[in-house]
């Protein structure tokens, strides 16, 4: 049981998360995948490199205005900038929050194509260091896939479980944890078939969350949008995915959740910022609407970069701009480009 003292805390923290006109850089890609895209721009694959790309994003000038947080892996929230500050120092030093990816990433459940998540084995020997280290939330990635048979309910409780688990263990030592089930949007699904398995999803955490005494004020939400399969060769307006979304979730979602953050999952950068801007156009909510984006932030920073470091004020100028729009969209102001 959290002492009320722990769940004031947890809930300032997960305010500050959502606060007016900001939200949380995902920088937390795993060694393959940032790997992965660092070979398709030809740029070397070093350690030095991935701190440095980091570093790039980070001391980005008014990154503060338009970013609450920054998910960190666990290789760069124990590196240093090139100034000595750590780069959880250079980001407090923006007053921006510093998180921590705990999830070790997905196993596949037997022979199936569905997934359970890896990580809990020894978390809770783990989240100590990270508070040390500074992070003061955290993120679990569970990911449910759509297609012929699956999802089916006991993958989804398995992994609803899994991130109540989680995120409770996290409250225990006063971090914020992000809960972050993941439908993907990867099949030839329509928008409703989404919208379905969503809802199963959504059900199935918050009853777990709420068996395993997690304080619902003392976490984040970070879901999928309601949109159509990638396969499916449909593209929803952003007022139709801002609907289907919005509606479902003020018929789940708790009163006293702070704040959502969206994951891009997949979205252009464009996509991912009118697709936000025009849920928060519908009016006012009882939880924030904000944006947790990776690529959608990120994809057009790294390719200007591209590992050189005369091209870092360019490449930070598009990433600030790219966290502006989003900023615009918590609002329901944006405009386009």
């Amino acid at each position: 049981m959290l002492i009320d003292e722990t769940r004031a805390k947890l809930k300032e923290t997960a305010l500050a998360m959502v606060a007016p006109s900001k939200g949380i850089l995902a920088a937390d890609e795993s060694f393959g995948n940032i790997n992965k895209k660092f070979e398709k721009l030809g740029i070397p694959v070093t350690e030095d490199n991935r701190r440095a790309y980091r570093e790039m994003l980070f001391t980005a000038p008014d990154i503060g205005k338009y970013i609450s947080g920054v998910i960190l892996f666990d290789e760069t929230i124990r590196q240093n900038a090139s100034d000595g500050r750590t780069l959880v120092k250079v980001l407090n030093d923006s007053g921006v929050i510093a998180g921590i990816k705990v999830d070790e990433g997905v196993e596949k459940i037997g022979d199936t194509a569905e997934t359970v998540t890896k990580g809990l084995e020894g978390l809770k020997a783990r989240l100590p260091e990270y508070v040390a280290l500074g992070a003061r939330f955290a993120k679990w990635r569970g990911v449910i896939t759509i297609g012929e048979g699956i999802p089916t309910d006991s993958a989804i409780r398995e992994n609803a479980k899994q991130l109540a688990s989680y995120a409770l263990l996290c409250q225990e030592v006063g971090i914020v944890p992000i809960v972050e089930p993941e439908v993907l949007m990867d099949w030839s699904n329509t928008q409703e078939v989404c919208r379905a398995v969503t809802e199963r999803t959504l059900k199935a955490v918050f009853e777990e969350l709420n068996n395993a005494g997690v304080a619902i004020e003392g976490m984040i939400l970070k879901p999928n949008m309601i949109v159509p399969g990638k396969e499916s060769g449909v593209v929803a307006t952003p007022e139709e995915v801002a609907k289907a979304t919005t509606e479902l979730f003020k018929q789940i979602l708790p009163l006293n959740l702070p704040g959502v953050v969206f994951l891009s999952g997949g979205q252009s950068e464009i996509e991912a910022t009118a697709n936000l801007d025009a849920m928060n156009k519908l009016g006012s909510f009882p939880w924030k609407l904000s944006f947790s984006y990776g690529r959608a932030l990120q994809a057009s920073a790294l390719k200007l970069w591209a590992g050189k470091a005369e091209n870092v004020a360019s490449a930070q100028e598009v990433f600030i701009k790219r966290a502006h729009m989003n900023s615009l969209a918590t609002l329901g102001q944006y405009t386009g480009e």
